[in-house]
């Protein structure tokens, strides 16, 4: 919901953005915005091995835009309403601040807010939003680059700031009206015919220099994938953290992505490049059978809603927001609304505690937790 003019906030607290890919990281923006914190960590249900080929002939497991689209509605309650590919003149001159949100995937190249600004091609998501003050930017992603860290955050630019985009996909979203089918069992489908191919084509590719620069691409892309499913199998278990033959199999990963990478600096001042490069990438994978291969439970169901409770907070919180507490019994996060604060969000929950004689858990009041009505019923039980 826009306020006075500004268009609606989204928060970036609950994304684990150190776990998603640049364009992952915000279509978790938006489903944790509209179905709660945690959904995002659904992108991580499904570990799959599976590669599309590169204009340079080398393969990546990097998938297109469409494919990472495809599974938005399942996964995390999102809908795609439209897509175009737009030149940014187009683009500018056609969003208004009435149209709200546009998921956007553009060169990263000529991102301005990015560490890639000028330094490299690739495709780089973020969301858009037309305002009288200038174009809202937001965006999620977190990496350390050559160049410097890209780390999340908001920003407004002018429409001069953006003209470097020469085209872009504009994606319209739109939330379902409920949230997302039952988690996923998280799942593991390691193709060894497709590992092999793409394992092999990185072997034989005879510019030792380019394939090693584009594995130090494809490894940060595994790890990452693999850290994600790790969460995703903690979090669907009810558990705080992976387990350690899981954190050993990540550092794993890890020191493949370190070893790729020092590889790749070598090739590239003309050294010689080390051995067994892929062999090792080889040896990590087939240990992902191992370790994420067994079964997964899921947590216990969570307890039946204490439905007076949910009307009493949806209550107190519409009285100190001034809104119809229906819509926060309907899911509303309390910062759509003009009047929310970080005032009035310490007026709810003192109020709160004031109401049931005690203080809520401390370790417990982070933003992530603090947006509905239901947030606050679960620490309040």
């Amino acid at each position: 919901m826009a306020v006075t003019g500004e268009p609606e906030q989204f928060g970036l607290d609950s994304v684990h953005s150190g776990l998603l890919d640049c364009i992952q990281a915000n279509l978790a923006v938006l489903a944790d915005h509209h179905h709660g914190p945690g959904t995002h960590l659904r992108l991580g249900a499904q570990l799959t091995f599976r590669s599309w080929e590169r204009a340079d002939g080398l393969p990546t497991v990097d998938p297109p835009l469409g494919q990472q689209l495809h599974l938005a509605p399942e996964l995390l309650g999102l809908t795609v309403v439209r897509q175009e590919r737009m030149a940014a003149g187009d683009l500018l001159a056609r969003l208004r601040p009435c149209d709200g949100v546009r998921y956007v995937v553009a060169d990263a190249y000529t991102l301005p807010w990015l560490p890639y600004h000028g330094q490299a091609h690739m495709e780089h998501s973020f969301l858009l939003a037309a305002a009288p003050g200038g174009w809202h930017i937001t965006d999620a992603y977190r990496s350390e680059t050559h160049w410097g860290p890209a780390a999340p955050g908001r920003w407004v630019l002018t429409a001069a700031d953006l003209a470097a985009i020469e085209a872009a996909d504009v994606v319209e979203l739109a939330a379902e009206s409920g949230p997302p089918a039952p988690a996923p069992t998280p799942t593991l489908s390691m193709d060894e015919t497709a590992v092999a191919a793409y394992l092999g084509a990185y072997d034989a590719c005879t510019d030792r220099a380019a394939a090693v620069e584009r594995l130090t691409a494809e490894t940060w892309l595994l790890s990452r994938a693999r850290k994600l499913h790790a969460r995703y199998r903690a979090h669907f278990a009810g558990r705080a953290e992976e387990t350690e033959a899981e954190r050993a199999h990540l550092r794993a990963w890890d020191k493949i992505v370190e070893q790729t990478y020092l590889a790749h600096r070598r090739v590239s001042r003309g050294r010689a490049e080390p051995p067994g490069i892929v062999d090792r990438l080889r040896d990590v994978l087939a240990a992902d059978r191992t370790v994420f291969g067994a079964p997964q439970a899921a947590a216990p169901a969570p307890a039946a809603p204490d439905q007076a409770l949910r009307h009493r907070v949806a209550a107190l919180a519409g009285e100190v927001l001034g809104v119809d507490g229906a819509a926060l019994l309907d899911g509303a996060p309390f910062d759509t609304f003009a009047s929310f604060s970080s005032f009035r969000l310490i007026e709810i929950i003192e109020r709160l505690e004031s109401e049931l004689g005690r203080e809520l858990d401390a370790d417990a009041l982070v933003p992530e937790n603090l947006r509905r009505v239901d947030d606050l019923c679960r620490i309040a039980r």
